[in-house]
């Protein structure tokens, strides 16, 4: 089994020379038998422990199992206690999912250990050893090691299959995915429990393994003893066809960003695409990736041909359906202040007022009311357009001139100290700043983003 940790390693470049190597340890057999495999290989290893506080004292043993192990073998140990149920509640996630997510999360604290001092949930405290600033921030890890095995793989193959996943999800898991690895990737649970057998490796088994209350349980309980029977090889097909689906879905994504790259506008934070290159499944790969479901997707589909302006939200951005394309932008937008300079001169008989150049705005000195300060738009904001008499709305200015959502967001609005709209910088001024005859003094503002 050695031989075979070693060549799995570097056939998927798993481990570079002087890699600081994180591993995940519950006390299971499956995390045991890797800890044991990297250290006796000689690699830079460290532990990292969770309790999720859900099986009482046994979770509490698992723990101080852990850490007589660490201590034993002279390694050093991360241990985080999370209040899982507590996370449960506040979140309203599954017990499985709340795991993932606080586990996952302290993780990528440990990682990125110089970046992220701060634990990453309120519902989390540190215990045990290892928890200093200072201890912190001399670390540096470059991999973290995670101790999923062949029979995993093909549990999340069915889990993901129940969930309507596509060919993403059912390729399962990667020997490494950014800096998490899986070593043991290959080996099925048989085999790691006959490594630890044979080398006395001690380990602590959960109760809940056999509990069938969770999915990843039935699978492995109820599910694969019926594939077993069908065809005695059947585990070995089902990773054979993960492996394809892999190793397709690796062309797909290839081709897929070929596509989008031909069609898809970037402008900074602004993201387009014209609606007429659209069909579900294209649309789905775009903004899957920006937080959308699929079902969104759907809604997003079925709203193409209707009437324009129509949004979405994922968690972090907004996508809204306009005339021609589809555009996806930030919810919050960290706008930088207008680039805008200021000259002021005495108007004289030969003037000539610029009105080609909409970056540039002049205006009567002696009408403002200093200092002029910038601002994004806001509903029932009013102003009077230059030419007309009186007053409109500027959602609908911006909607006569045709505003995508996005430029409605970043356009700035120039007011005076009285909040008095003076211009809407780069497209009208407000007609009461306008130069008349009477005008003594100019004052020009530039636009220069």
């Amino acid at each position: 089994m050695i031989e075979q940790f070693r060549a799995y390693i570097t056939s998927n470049h798993l481990i570079n020379k002087g890699d600081r190597i994180l591993v995940a340890v519950s006390g299971g057999v499956d995390s045991m038998v890797l800890a044991e495999l990297l250290r006796k290989e000689g690699y830079d290893i460290a532990f990292a422990h969770c309790n999720f506080h859900l099986r009482g004292k046994e979770s509490d043993e698992d723990e101080q199992f852990v850490r007589e192990y660490a201590e034993r073998v002279g390694v050093k140990l991360f241990v985080r206690q999370f209040d899982t149920l507590d996370y449960v509640e506040n979140n309203k996630v599954s017990v499985e999912m709340a795991a993932r997510e606080l586990r996952y999360a302290w993780f990528n604290d440990l990682i990125n250990a110089n970046e992220h001092l701060n634990a990453s949930s309120a519902a989390q405290k540190v215990a045990g050893v290892s928890n200093e600033r200072s201890e912190w921030n001399s670390l540096r890890f470059d991999k973290l090691a995670l101790a999923h095995h062949a029979d995993d793989q093909i549990e999340t193959f069915f889990i993901n299959l129940l969930r309507g996943s596509g060919i993403k999800g059912l390729k399962a898991m990667q020997p490494r995915n950014g800096m998490y690895i899986r070593p043991l990737l290959w080996a099925t649970r048989t085999e790691i429990k006959q490594f630890a057998g044979a080398n006395n490796i001690q380990w602590r088994e959960d109760s809940t393994n056999s509990d069938t209350v969770y999915l990843r349980n039935k699978i492995r309980h109820d599910l694969m003893p019926v594939f077993d029977s069908i065809k005695p090889e059947a585990r070995e097909k089902i990773l054979e066809s993960v492996s394809h689906l892999a190793s397709e879905n690796q062309l797909y994504r290839e081709l897929l960003k070929e596509k989008l790259s031909q069609i898809e506008t970037v402008d900074g934070v602004l993201h387009s695409i014209p609606k007429r290159h659209f069909d579900l499944q294209l649309l789905f790969e775009w903004i899957r990736d920006f937080g959308f479901s699929y079902s969104q997707c759907d809604s997003i589909f079925s709203s193409l041909n209707s009437e324009p302006g129509k949004e979405f939200y994922s968690a972090d951005y907004q996508l809204v359906i306009e005339k021609e394309t589809i555009e996806i932008f930030p919810i919050n937008l960290n706008l930088n202040n207008p680039s805008l300079s200021f000259d002021k001169f005495e108007k004289t008989s030969n003037f000539k007022l610029q009105t080609s150049n909409l970056k540039v705005a002049q205006i009567d000195y002696d009408k403002l009311k200093l200092p002029l300060k910038t601002r994004i738009w806001q509903q029932g904001d009013r102003f009077h357009p230059l030419g007309m008499r009186g007053t409109k709305l500027v959602s609908d200015f911006f909607n006569d001139n045709n505003f995508t959502a996005f430029q409605k967001k970043i356009t700035p609005i120039l007011v005076d100290s009285d909040g008095q709209i003076v211009w809407i910088v780069g497209h009208r001024i407000d007609d009461r700043f306008k130069i008349t005859e009477k005008t003594k003094t100019i004052y020009q503002i530039n636009f220069e983003k």
